[in-house]
């Protein structure tokens, strides 16, 4: 078989390039910074239903994250960085195991009381280095399971505060009116049974500030801070501080909360001399929740959003940060994703991975920008629920027959979905390095590729498995019970 990976390392900026924000200035390191020996700490920010298109540095027209931006000129921009699955506990299963979420059972979102969870039997992130020393924490949004062995605490996180799933699983959804009332956890206890509107206006302040915390009593040991906000994930809320940030409405003004929150924790990082000893990475869970319009953002010029096997559902703006470490004002279009942050993580504080297989590779350098540095990758697959939909390697991307959700008519407004409509892909071939929207097929043009990448999904079916066509999967484990 023809290996397909195409290499898209773009070439990459040494020279420092200087910085509006005071964290990213060319300072010399504090006497309390750790020495190059120490165990590197991680901090992973991790936006909810954020677009391709909804950061400046990314294209976001009107966009205001200053943080974000320096961060990126400070750092490297991941440009074909993916979520595993569109969707919320799906991807964040991925993300803290390394596994395609088809492979560990965790399927689409999670509700209020679902009898499923993650399984205790896999590692995550925190579980690996805890081996290591390392003190871990999250704080924001769980969403993979909301009590008992579902809870963060008991899959390796010593802290924890946050909602257990996404902030609109309420009685006040505009749609829904089933859901129970939305608790707010402090490791494994509810704290506040009845989260309220003006509660939410105050999550993404909340998670900042106990990041801060933990930063400020975790400093003089290696530690794993998660950061998952809930986040521009509907029912937008942001903090009286916030209100007209932007002057852009709503969504811009959320958009502006996080990035203050990114600057924050980049501070106190700097603050206590760790920002040289600290990877920190910022990605989504999934692209943008087109339906609900002016409350959602964009992932222009990619295709669809969230919900979607297209670009505009997984592709995510991804930032990497390390002063030092990875090359300032970098750019990195390799296929990677989610699934490689355990690995990378692992590869970086020298602790082992898990016994059960994952996914994910160590992506380390590619971050570093290592010569000739390529995708560890042969192919990246692209999963519905346990449906495969698409494989991507190189610069092609092969959809299989597929239906999918796309807005039908205008999009809602003011927090209200408009509608969706179900349309069908058929087996089409994309050139990704010249159409990234995904706009012209040219399978009839390239049918050796075609039957590459089909041969390629074809192998994925037989491990994993694929409801579309009824191949059932051979190394799939369950999910956990509640």
């Amino acid at each position: 078989m023809t290996h397909l990976r195409h290499q898209f390392f773009l070439p990459i900026v040494l020279s420092l390039i200087s910085c509006t924000s005071g964290y990213l200035a060319g300072e010399e390191q504090t006497n309390a910074s750790k020495t190059s020996e120490a165990s590197p700490n991680f901090v992973v920010l991790f936006a909810d239903d954020l677009g391709y298109a909804d950061l400046n540095c990314f294209g976001g027209e009107g966009m205001q994250t200053p943080h974000l931006d320096a961060m990126a000129r400070g750092g490297m921009r991941l440009t074909s960085f993916y979520a595993s699955q569109a969707v919320c506990s799906a991807s964040r299963s991925s993300l803290l195991t390394g596994c395609y979420n088809v492979r560990i059972g965790i399927l689409g979102a999670l509700g209020p009381g679902s009898k499923t969870c993650l399984n205790p039997a896999e590692q995550t992130i925190a579980e690996v280095l805890k081996p290591q020393g390392y003190k871990t924490a999250i704080f924001g949004k769980w969403h993979l399971g909301d009590r008992g062995v579902g809870l963060p605490t008991q899959h390796g996180f010593d802290e924890y505060h946050g909602l257990p799933y996404s902030n609109d699983m309420w009685p006040y959804h505009p749609t829904s009116k089933s859901f129970p009332a939305l608790p707010l956890y402090a490791n494994e206890t509810i704290i506040n049974p009845n989260v309220t509107a003006e509660d939410q206006q105050q999550l993404t302040k909340w998670a900042t500030e106990h990041a801060v915390d933990f930063i400020d009593r975790h400093k003089a040991e290696p530690f794993l801070l998660y950061v998952p906000y809930s986040m521009p994930h509907v029912p937008l809320y942001v903090s009286e501080e916030f209100e007209d940030a932007t002057g852009g409405g709503l969504f811009k003004n959320v958009i502006a909360e996080i990035d203050w929150s990114v600057g924050e924790i980049l501070a106190k990082l700097k603050a206590e001399g760790l920002q040289d000893n600290t990877l920190v990475l910022f990605t989504s869970d999934n692209g943008p929740w087109l339906s609900y319009g002016d409350h959602a953002g964009s992932a222009l010029p990619l295709r669809e959003g969230k919900g979607t096997a297209w670009e505009g559902g997984q592709r995510e703006p991804t930032i990497a940060y390390w002063p030092g470490t990875i090359p300032a004002g970098s750019v990195c279009d390799e296929v990677a994703g989610t699934i490689d942050v355990l690995p990378t993580i692992a590869k970086l504080a020298g602790a082992s991975l898990p016994e059960r297989k994952i996914d994910g590779q160590d992506i380390s350098p590619l971050l570093t920008g290592a010569p000739e540095a390529t995708s560890p990758h042969e192919a990246f697959y692209y999963y519905w629920s346990d449906g495969l939909h698409a494989v991507r390697s190189g610069k092609w991307k092969l959809h299989f027959p597929h239906s999918y959700r796309s807005l039908k008519g205008e999009a809602g407004s003011g927090g209200r979905p408009g509608p969706y409509q179900q349309l069908h892909c058929g087996l089409e071939l994309y050139n990704l390095e010249e159409d990234i929207g995904e706009t012209r097929d040219v399978s009839a043009e390239h049918p050796d590729i075609v039957l590459q990448l089909s041969e390629l999904g074809q192998r994925m079916r037989l491990e994993l498995g694929d409801s579309l066509t009824k191949t059932p999967g051979t190394a799939n484990r369950p999910a956990g019970r509640l």
